[in-house]
């Protein structure tokens, strides 16, 4: 290579030809540099006509352009047979010529699945690998319908893990499965009945149902395996579970009479909140509770009109006796047909003569008494009076149990009013709210009514607005539980993380209450506890726990019936109730391993390691599993728990179907159109009116459609917006975005199997040779801090880092640096040069392949398989490669910030040439510090290769003026110099 800077102090000299007449007349210093300017912009000014021209050139038309004119992509046709491995295509064919999602994701799955690829792999004496374990079992999603971009996300996160986990040669479990989702299933299907035939579960016999929402199961079941197949989970199908599978029924049954034997399930007339649409009961995590500011109409299911709420209602009830009236307040003035007494506070001075004394019910044939209670009462607010409804308010209810109040329910299963109610009965609800603000005025006892800003407590499933209501029902004592749940999260034996999960998770268990564990349903696990109905009873009082047994078989229910009841004449009736569905999801990660049987997998496998979901459910189901897991094992169900965020629309709304924001993750994979978008609401259970309001917010959010991303792109995404977060907001356009990101790492390796040529070889080790230039080390450098990066934030489940981690190393150090830098290298370079560059091209490439898997399965595996192995290599699939670690060998430190000096000059120079509009030509001149000058002048090719557009780099000294140049001063003591244009 030429000494550039011997070559910049020979361009000082000025050589005049001789003349026939006179001596030449020594010019001055100053008329020789002003030639020399004269001469510079005349070169300028004839390469500026060259330039003119030639784009002149370029406008015009040309014959052989109709050829380049952009066609639409060919059709990408699968040529491998299912399951068998891939059949890659030429590159160069017109489907494969860009990166397109469709053509890489093809085939590759199947033949994962099919080869094995995702069951644990356990050591030469049948157990865990030396390496270790990592068990996850994921949230099985509901049966209900499909997946939602929520579940992409769950999916996303934890298959990341996942592949990494099994890459670093660990036995890898990821159990996949599926809820029956009591409520929520059947509630779809209860609403397709109606839809289709007008008919509810109340026209079939039970049995006749319950096969109707099996084959539900079947079809959706199906459907959202393939989903989860498609967002390229690896789980390992050949463990699949389903809850009312016949095992984890055994473990529900189990579970339910080891509890009930232990008096920790007990039978219990009390509070529950009831759903008149449904007919069912509700936990208090299963009542969505909704804000009004006032006076505020809200469509209720069964009703042709709306329904008023947010409003205070004052009636007078009369003393008896006497002219005088109590004033009190309600937001629910049908629940004055349960009233069983009026409240004051014993130190209200405007009552005390009213203590002992009663009032008369309106419409009923009772008296009221007058209490005193100080809970219950603030005589500071409002009338200080309170009226007394137990059996249908839950503070009413303990003022009840406090003063051996009558518990009066006026509410049949449906919502109507029942024949205590009078002139009432049969009426609904919300018809009766008016009707008695209308009696009420015809007997003077109306007052008024005023806005009142309120909760309103709703169903999730159907809007419909929740009853308390008394119900005789099982119930769960979780006191015990919650406490031994509470004490391995604050020793650490269980990590939750974020911190905030942590805390919420230990107030929750500090506060927790008893759990109601029935619902009136008909699909799930029927309830195995069985009434023992005596032959000479009089009374049959269903409420009450003694007469209840329960049992793994009739035969056993059978034999502790005889014994308590020794004697007796008797008959069993089994409770017609189902068990919530989070009581059999509690026993997840133990009943997919085969408890209560001792199974292998449970033996080798549990406790599991991580349990990753969002954080909505927590309580719902996290606690759940740790409380059943500790109880039933005597061991935590896992060691980790992380809660990721809820993913909301582009505008941080909730997703919703009304509000047309909900995405199906398979539309975002390929691709869907405004129209169809319209289309899929119309197969839906939304009415007339929800559809126009969602197709409004389908046009707002998605106003061309949703463009064919691809499932890698889908998963980068969901995992980089991953950082600890409460809410992570969508917005489509950041999923297009890793769409092209793809495309560059399918094009950078496309690029280097064309620079590699089909007859390289690797060498036998990934081990530096000793010849490799100062990019060479610095990309090595630069792969090992990614490596070091990733392996570090995985570790953490820091997917933010992770992402962005092998994001920078790809986009700007291998594909904008390493691989522009070789091209010169290997084009250009001596034999040894280019060999060494390809070496390092390859092995470089190869890792980095590795490095995205967690995150890209498909379009690394496409690359991966394309690239030559080495000699010695015989790795089937990436899924099954070895996941980079730090290498002593890679590190080169010297040699990467002599190679971040170089980039600098690079960065500098372009930045200068796009603040001077220079685009193309640019002259350049860089003048080094004392510590550089012997490292650009042996990089100062590579340098210019890496600028771009750079016509001319020289290398100069201190005399160098720079005169007609932009400069920037970078490093110590080094300045870069750019030649401005005319």
């Amino acid at each position: 290579m030429a000494d550039k800077s011997t070559e910049a102090a020979q361009s000082k000299e000025v050589q005049n030809p001789p003349s026939s007449h006179e001596p030449p007349k020594p010019k001055t210093e100053k008329e020789l540099e002003r030639e020399r300017q004269k001469a510079a912009k005349l070169e300028k000014f004839h390469a500026k006509l060259a330039s003119k021209k030639a784009k002149e050139e370029s406008r015009k038309p040309k014959i052989e352009k109709k050829s380049k004119i952009a066609e639409p992509t060919a059709e990408f046709v699968e040529q491998t047979k299912l399951g068998e491995k891939k059949i890659l295509q030429d590159l160069e064919s017109p489907s494969l010529k860009s990166y397109n999602p469709r053509a890489v994701e093809s085939a590759w799955y199947d033949w994962w699945v099919k080869s094995g690829f995702f069951e644990p792999e356990f050591g030469p004496d049948g157990k865990v690998k030396e390496e270790g374990k990592f068990v996850i079992t994921s949230p099985p999603p509901n049966v209900t319908g499909a997946l939602h971009i929520g579940h992409a996300l769950t999916i996303a996160i934890q298959d990341s893990l996942a592949r990494w986990n099994r890459m670093k040669g660990k036995t890898v479990l990821f159990l996949g499965g599926f809820d029956h989702a009591g409520l929520s299933t059947q509630s779809v299907v209860e609403k397709k009945l109606w839809a289709e035939k007008k008919q509810t579960r109340h026209d079939y016999p039970r049995n006749d149902f319950v096969d109707i929402v099996w084959k539900w199961k079947e079809e959706y079941h199906e459907r959202i395996k393939k989903q989860m197949s498609r967002l390229g989970g690896s789980f390992d199908w050949t463990r699949e579970a389903f809850t009312m599978d016949e095992n984890l029924t055994r473990a529900v049954v189990e579970t339910f009479v080891r509890l009930h034997e232990e008096k920790i399930i007990y039978r219990a007339n009390r509070l529950v909140n009831w759903c008149t649409a449904l007919q069912t009961t509700l936990s208090n995590l299963e009542v969505e509770n909704v804000e009004v500011n006032g006076r505020t109409e809200i469509k209720v299911p069964g009703y042709d009109h709306l329904v008023e709420v947010g409003v205070l209602t004052s009636i007078a009830y009369e003393v008896e006796g006497s002219d005088e009236k109590v004033i009190i307040a309600t937001t629910r003035p049908e629940t004055l047909l349960g009233d069983t007494a009026i409240a004051v506070h014993p130190q209200d001075s405007r009552y005390k003569h009213l203590h002992g004394k009663s009032v008369k019910h309106p419409f009923c044939d009772r008296s009221l008494p007058i209490i005193c209670d100080d809970i219950a009462v603030d005589m500071e607010f409002g009338t200080g009076a309170v009226k007394i409804t137990p059996a249908h308010d839950p503070n009413d209810y303990e003022v009840g149990k406090r003063h051996n109040l009558a518990f009066i329910n006026i509410l049949n299963d449906d919502g109507t009013l029942n024949q205590s109610c009078g002139e009432f009965a049969g009426m609904k609800r919300f018809d009766v709210r008016i009707k008695i603000a209308e009696r009420l005025k015809e007997l003077g006892l109306f007052v008024g009514t005023q806005d009142n800003p309120m909760v309103i407590p709703v169903c999730g499933k159907t809007s419909d607005i929740i009853e308390p209501i008394m119900k005789p029902q099982w119930w769960v004592n979780q006191k015990e539980m919650a406490n031994a749940a509470a004490e391995v999260v604050r020793s650490g034996e269980i990590d939750i993380a974020p911190e905030v999960s942590r805390r919420d998770f230990i107030r929750w268990m500090e506060n927790i209450q008893d759990w109601c564990i029935s619902r009136q349903l008909w699909w799930g696990h029927r309830i195995p506890a069985y009434f023992v109905k005596l032959s000479d009873a009089k009374n049959h009082d269903k409420s009450d726990d003694r007469y209840w047994v329960s049992g793994r078989s009739i035969e056993e229910v059978e034999e502790k019936a005889k014994a308590a009841f020794p004697g007796k004449s008797f008959t069993l009736e089994q409770d017609e109730d189902v068990l919530d569905t989070w009581f059999s999801s509690g026993l997840w990660p133990f009943s997919t391993l085969g408890w209560p049987n001792e199974t292998a997998d449970l033996k080798a496998f549990y406790p599991t390691d991580l349990m990753e979901t969002g954080w909505d459910i927590l309580f719902f189901w996290i606690a759940r599993m740790v409380m059943m897991g500790i109880k039933l094992t005597g061991q935590v169900p896992f060691k980790r728990v992380f809660c990721h965020a809820l993913v909301r629309d582009a505008q941080g709304r909730k997703m919703s179907k009304s509000l047309g924001n909900v995405v199906d993750p398979i539309d975002v994979i390929e691709g869907i159109s405004l129209q169809a978008l319209h289309d899929k609401l119309l197969v839906g259970n939304l009415d007339n009116r929800e559809i126009e309001k969602a197709k409004k917010g389908q046009k707002m959010s998605y106003p061309k459609g949703i463009p064919q991303c691809g499932t890698d792109a889908l998963r980068f995404t969901l995992c980089s917006l991953t950082s600890g977060g409460r809410d992570l907001n969508l917005d489509i356009l950041r999923v297009e975005g890793y769409r092209k990101f793809c495309n560059k790492l399918y094009n950078a390796t496309k690029f280097a199997l064309g620079r590699l040529g089909p007859s390289f070889v690797p060498n036998e080790t990934d081990k530096p040779t000793g010849k490799e230039s100062l990019v060479e080390k610095w990309i090595f450098h630069r792969l090992n801090v990614a490596v070091d990066a990733m392996n570090k934030y995985m570790e953490e489940m820091n997917f933010l880092q992770a992402t962005s981690a092998v994001y920078q190393f790809w986009l700007y150090e291998l594909c904008d640096v390493y691989i522009e830098n070789s091209k010169y290298l290997i084009s250009d370079g001596s034999p040894i040069q280019q060999e060494s560059a390809k070496q390092t091209l390859y092995t470089v490439l190869d890792t980095s392949l590795r490095l995205m898997h967690p995150f890209m399965p498909y379009v690394t595996e496409e690359m991966f398989q394309r690239l030559p192995r080495r000699p010695s290599d015989a790795t089937p699939s990436i899924v099954k490669a070895k996941f980079p670690v730090s290498r002593e060998d890679y590190a080169f430190e010297q040699a990467a910030k002599d190679y971040e000096s170089i980039i600098t000059v690079v960065h500098s120079s372009r930045s200068m040439m796009a603040d001077n509009s220079v685009k193309s030509d640019a002259v350049l001149y860089v003048h080094p510090g004392q510590k550089q000058q012997e490292l650009f002048n042996a990089e100062i090719a590579s340098i210019q290769s890496l600028i771009k557009k750079c016509k001319s780099l020289k290398i100069v000294d201190t005399d160098f003026k720079g005169e007609n140049c932009a400069k920037s001063d970078i490093l110590e003591g080094c300045t870069v110099f750019l030649e401005k244009g005319e």
